[in-house]
């Protein structure tokens, strides 16, 4: 059987495909530092060239930002989009990493190997488990079992601003049967999972302002409204005390969960005790009589990321301030239309500030929640090809965070998407010391070898 040859050249040539990643978690592409440009589009013709060799018709494609990598590969059986980023977040604080960021090594660790550097996990080892995967049935096949279409972005971590517009331009060519994504994680270090329902982002930023200039609290304290007072009043009536999100209108279009996909979740044993404890905390804070997988995959949410006003150097200053600061997002499900709540969040603040305060806003994204169709024969084929893989079967999930891509692919080319990634929980994401697993990569490889092939049959 061809897959069992795949499969078998993946497993021997594991060290070579670790030191192609190794290779491609050098080039500092950080998207959102304009002193990385240069070496966001070094990783871009990376990607080509690794492309082109595997006999795709690849390019990298100019944007006004960063590069995009497309490369289409021929295959018999239906056509798929396989999408990726190489782009990777800053670094800082750099004093906290172990080693320099950019000089990835494998360690030896109580959980065993792991890939360490800045993108390993996000996202270049995620993605090169996929163009591995394509390396190993070419070169025991001579082709690929499906027709592909790569996409790879340089953009995703500093918010895509090329994005819409090059899938506008370029839909003909990017549209496929079905989209897969793998910039997701495991449920758990033996579960695999499948995503099959990400939240939105609603972000706001509120400016009030209160005097015309900053006053003395001994002339002006009590007589005159502080700013702060005011917007920390607004903020605190943003839940109840059951943890219901005040702003009128918010749960109109939010569904409950079905009773089949509950009773799937509640099969995971999710551990909140120990979710919450990891991070040093107890109890949980959301809507009280929902549990932890729901509040965290299938509730909205309220939160505030920041507030600041006044003086907040060393020392001290007795002023009542002039103006207040906070920002605000918000996590959206399925039916949920962010524009519209975002219209009501902001009459909601000005109905409750005084009248000496005037408030401005500055919107930081909108982009609605996902909901796939698991329907599709690929979801089926992935969730056999993952349980293959890891010893526990894998489980259709919700994700907390949000992966517009997803959204995106369904709103300008039309088409579903799978999300299937390998990521652990303590890969440190975003943080110094990230890590990928190597068994992740290894797994992550046999897993799209496995998809496509299924995918084909």
């Amino acid at each position: 059987m061809s897959l069992d040859a795949v499969l078998a050249r993946i497993d021997a040539d594991l060290d070579a495909a670790t030191d192609r990643l190794m290779e491609l978690l050098r080039i500092p592409s950080i998207s959102t530092d304009p002193a990385f440009k240069a070496d966001c589009s070094k990783a871009a013709d990376w990607l080509v060239n690794e492309l082109t060799e595997l006999g795709f018709d690849a390019s990298a494609r100019p944007t006004p930002g960063h590069p995009m990598v497309v490369a289409h590969g021929d295959g018999d059986g239906p056509h798929v989009l396989f999408y990726g980023h190489y782009d990777v977040q800053p670094v800082d604080p750099l004093d906290l990493w172990h080693r320099d960021p950019f000089d990835p090594a494998i360690e030896e660790t109580p959980k065993g190997k792991v890939i360490r550097g800045r993108g390993a996990a996000d996202d270049k080892g995620q993605l090169m488990t996929f163009v591995e995967a394509c390396r190993a049935w070419k070169a025991e096949t001579g082709t690929l079992p499906a027709r592909v279409t790569i996409f790879f972005e340089g953009e995703e971590e500093s918010g895509s601003p090329s994005l819409i517009p090059f899938l506008e331009e370029n839909a003909d060519e990017l549209r496929a049967d079905i989209a897969l994504i793998c910039d997701t994680g495991l449920f758990d270090p033996e579960t695999p999972a499948i995503v099959t329902q990400l939240r939105g982002l609603l972000g706001e930023e509120i400016r009030v302002t209160g005097p015309s200039l900053d006053l003395h609290s001994g002339m002006y304290g009590g007589i005159a409204m502080n700013p702060i007072r005011a917007l920390t009043r607004v903020l605190a009536g943003l839940h109840d005390g059951n943890g219901v999100i005040q702003v009128p209108g918010f749960y109109d279009d939010v569904a409950e969960l079905s009773p089949g996909l509950k009773a799937q979740w509640d099969a995971l044993g999710f551990d909140e005790a120990r979710f919450l404890g990891d991070v040093g905390l107890s109890e949980k804070a959301g809507e009280i009589g929902r549990s932890g997988l729901e509040m965290v995959w299938s509730r909205p949410t309220a939160e505030i990321n920041g507030i600041w006003g006044g003086y907040t150097g060393a020392g001290f200053k007795t002023v009542l301030p002039s103006e207040a600061h906070a920002k605000v997002s918000f996590r959206l499900v399925s039916g949920q239309d962010p524009l519209k709540l975002r219209e009501s969040f902001r009459a909601w603040v000005r109905d409750r500030l005084p009248a000496d305060c005037e408030v401005s806003f500055a919107d930081h994204g909108a982009s609605p929640a996902g909901h796939m169709d698991t329907g599709h024969p690929a979801f089926e084929v992935a969730r056999a090809a993952l349980s293959a893989e890891w010893p526990k079967p894998a489980a259709f999930i919700g994700c907390g965070g949000s992966i517009p891509v997803a959204g995106y692919f369904k709103s300008h080319l039309g088409m579903d998407a799978l999300l299937a990634g390998f990521g652990n929980d303590d890969d440190a994401v975003h943080s110094p010391n990230e890590k990928y697993n190597l068994s992740s990569f290894h797994r992550g490889i046999r897993a799209w070898a496995r998809v496509l092939g299924g995918l084909a049959t």
